[in-house]
């Protein structure tokens, strides 16, 4: 099947047009409907903290999963409309990018570096705030699990409330027990329905 134009046009510019001194400086790593993720944007991405961070080898496929990822959770969120972030939320998160960096000459090098300008950061943080306000939304809900359902996971995971080899009570954690339930209840399903989006998706790996 043919690439789309937008794929074609960023291979075009990624090579110079003199052959014998060509280099690739960047490239489309998947096509997730009809939108390129390229290897900038995964650079990018591990650069300033975008994405969930993985140790290793793994760190650029991780990052590439996870840009696949929510690549296909805005399209969802996008349909929506989740209420927009405050100015001073997006401010905070930006101030977070920031502090990853030593000082403001390192951050403003590394939006050289990587391509991406500020207004495009900015852009960037704003959307994976809509996305997260639309899970909570969408998944937080008002679950409230049973007492017997709660005490059945703090039975099934006693290592989590180990201190010192010694096994607190059930009446002094319950509500962390509480807590880490629901948390667990929704990545599980976040996680189903990334997996129900990507199988819907056209998502097209490209050959390395």
């Amino acid at each position: 099947m043919p690439l789309p134009i937008r794929v074609l046009a960023v291979l075009m510019l990624a090579t110079p047009p003199c052959a014998a001194s060509a280099q690739l400086i960047d490239r489309v790593l998947v096509v997730v409907s009809s939108e390129p993720i390229t290897l900038s944007d995964v650079t990018a991405a591990i650069r300033f903290g975008l994405v969930p961070q993985a140790a290793g080898e793994n760190r650029q496929d991780a990052a590439l999963e996870a840009l696949i990822d929510r690549r296909l959770e805005l399209v969802e969120v996008n349909r929506y409309l989740p209420p927009e972030p405050a100015a001073a939320e997006i401010d905070q998160r930006l101030a977070d990018v920031r502090r990853r960096f030593d000082s403001t000459d390192a951050f403003d090098r590394a939006l050289l570096e990587t391509g991406v300008t500020a207004a495009q950061l900015r852009a960037t943080v704003r959307d994976n705030l809509r996305i997260e306000s639309y899970i909570r939304q969408r998944f937080g809900g008002s679950y409230e699990p049973p007492d017997d359902e709660v005490l059945r996971y703090y039975r099934s995971h006693e290592s989590e409330f180990t201190r010192d080899g010694v096994l607190r009570p059930y009446s002094d954690v319950r509500p962390e027990a509480r807590r880490r339930l629901i948390d667990q209840r929704q990545d599980t399903l976040v996680r189903n329905w990334i997996a129900d989006l990507r199988r819907r998706a056209d998502v097209t790996l490209l050959p390395k």
